[in-house]
């Protein structure tokens, strides 16, 4: 016999479970946006909602973490040849990883469209159109990609296996069904079925950058064949790597073609899934939160030409370097010094010119007087994490040759050229970082102003009051109330003015006049520093002088890492000194 002392805390613990396990189905099967809960409702749940959102973001980021372990090690596996990994089988596993990502979109958009009555939060930051329209380009020459790998399967159908050609199908169709997904839904700010949507997000994510780890595996053993025959050119071994025989003919006249054809498109491949992954993480970051009111400033092309015609300038300079370098490297001894010669006296030139205009605009923000505050947004913070950690390739290449110079016996006349490029490459990342980052980190503070007195604000009691209402009365009284409310929320923006619309100075409108070409200069000049690793120009394969210092194996592998880091250094710098622009007229 069990007295009332015992039986009350068995019941109350059965009860509390019960009902966490009640609130977990009512998430799933009936998602309740947050603007139809009542207060007390809201307030019951707190704590819970929090506890449910911590666990499942650190339960989905494991399994992602261990979907990513798996895929680099089959790519590990097939690329150092172990015994009884074949290439088909990482294959079948990427398929399977995109096959399922599709599932999960297509289970977002048709939930997404049935749930017409829910409130849509958006990211001001995140999806921005241009952002857009750079990965449908980059989409549309991975899909152009796939099909040239399809059209060589095909040439070679008899003697391969039939998993080569269902991977590129495959992923046409995830690439298709993913820049549909981010440009409909990249601004999102999940509040229903979170649970599933940050496992769905999350493993998007890590399927991205598993295409991309391999798309800059295979890309780097095809630059690497071309830069062990140029290394002869300036009296260096010849160092033959593994090269895969086919075991039938093409059927085809197209093979040669399409085989150059997929290695020129690859460095936009490599971008495309690497903005696809940083688009989605923003995506996961933002499930359950609550943003603030975004204020996109005007974009103002005026005033810019002086910054406009430098960066043309040097994109001008690094189409002839690039074009110099690829016809002269690997012919003769001397051509391949003069080409060395010619590629560092031009990144030596533009790096200065990089690090002088960011000390610049580091230089008018000190003399800033305006109030500010800092932008708290996820797409913000990962913005700036993505630009320092993918700083790190260069810096660690760059060290390397500075160690390499130091303690080499022997210092050819083109080696010295090597020692300013190095150093000006570390300064210049760092201190165009602390520009970045310090513009990108802030948003003015909005001004308060009287109302107009024909214009009436509802209270916050009014609010709350309207909410319950709304919970209380059904949908078409829902619908009143919520435009209602947002009427409210348009009536209290307009009573702030920021920044960018108050009248200035002469020297406030030069600041910013300075800063607009500031930007545009180095956006032009990362974009210009972009191509030529991207389209072959690699001096760290074809100098030869770290190679015989730190042994030809360990420093290949330090460049196959490094430099793919350093080229979405640039793409990510392009991107977030766009960013920067936009803010300058709010600064």
């Amino acid at each position: 016999m069990i007295d009332n002392g015992e039986q009350a805390p068995v019941n109350t613990t059965l009860n509390g479970v019960s009902q966490e396990i009640k609130d977990i189905v009512d998430e799933i099967m009936y998602p309740l946006p947050s603007s139809i809960m009542t207060e007390s409702h809201a307030g019951a749940n707190k704590v819970l909602s929090s506890k449910r959102h911590k666990n499942s973001e650190v339960a989905s980021r494991q399994y992602g973490i261990n979907i990513f372990i798996v895929g680099l090690l089959l790519m590990f596996a097939t690329h150092l040849r172990i015994t009884g990994v074949a290439e088909s089988q990482r294959l079948i596993f990427l398929i399977v990883l995109m096959l399922t990502q599709v599932l999960w979109m297509t289970f977002y958009m048709a939930i997404g469209n049935r749930k017409k009555w829910a409130v849509v939060e958006k990211d001001g930051h995140a999806g921005a159109r241009w952002l857009k329209c750079g990965i449908g380009l980059f989409a549309g020459t991975t899909i152009i990609m796939h099909a040239l790998k399809l059209g060589y399967f095909i040439g070679y159908a008899k003697c391969k296996s039939l998993i080569e050609g269902i991977y590129p199908v495959t992923h046409i169709i995830h690439t298709v069904f993913q820049v549909y997904f981010l440009w409909r839904h990249s601004k999102d700010v999940i509040k229903s079925f979170k649970i599933v949507e940050r496992f769905g997000l999350i493993h998007s994510v890590c399927t991205n950058l598993l295409l991309w780890a391999s798309a800059v595996a295979t890309e780097s053993d095809h630059q690497l064949e071309g830069h062990m025959g140029r290394l002869t050119s300036l009296g260096f071994v010849n160092i033959s790597l593994h090269e895969e025989h086919i075991m039938c003919n093409c059927t085809t006249d197209l093979c040669a073609s399409f085989k150059k054809g997929i290695y020129y498109i690859y460095p936009f491949y490599i971008e495309y899934q690497i903005l696809a992954s940083a688009m989605l993480y923003v995506l996961w970051k933002n499930i359950g939160n609550s943003l603030e009111h975004y204020h996109r400033p005007k974009l103002n092309f005026r005033g810019v030409v002086p910054g406009t015609l430098l960066g043309f300038s040097v994109l001008a300079a690094t189409i002839a370097t690039v074009a110099i370098y690829l016809l002269n490297i690997g012919r003769t001894k001397n051509d391949s010094e003069s080409a060395l010669r010619i590629y560092y006296l031009y990144s030596i030139t533009v790096l200065s010119f990089m690090c002088i205009v960011s000390v610049i605009g580091l230089a008018i923000y000190k003399l800033e007087t305006t109030a500010i505050v800092k932008e708290d947004s996820p797409s913000v913070k990962l913005d700036k994490d993505l630009l320092v950690g993918s700083a790190i390739g260069s810096w660690i290449t760059s060290w390397c040759s500075i160690i390499a110079i130091i303690v080499a016996e022997n210092h050819p006349d083109y080696i010295w050229y090597n020692l300013p490029y190095s150093i000006l490459v570390i300064l210049e990342k760092y201190i165009q970082n602390l520009f970045i980052i310090t513009y990108i980190n802030r948003k003015d503070k909005p001004i308060h102003k009287k109302p107009n007195m024909d214009i009436s604000v509802t209270s916050d009691d009014t609010s709350f009051s309207t909410e319950r209402t709304e919970f209380r009365t059904g949908n078409e009284d829902q619908m009143k109330n919520r435009n209602l409310k947002e009427s409210n929320r348009n009536t209290k923006q307009q009573n702030f003015v920021f920044l960018d619309d108050m009248p200035q100075n002469s020297s406030a409108r030069f600041k910013k006049a300075t800063l607009r070409n500031i930007t545009i200069a180095l956006f032009l000049c990362n974009i210009s520093l972009w191509i030529p690793p991207a389209f072959g120009c690699r001096p760290q394969y074809d100098n030869g002088l770290e190679a015989i210092v730190f042994g030809f194996i360990p420093w290949i592998i330090v460049i196959d890492i490094a430099v793919p880091f350093s080229i979405f250094y640039r793409m990510h710098s392009t991107y977030t000194l766009f960013e920067v622009y936009c803010k300058i007229g709010s600064s």
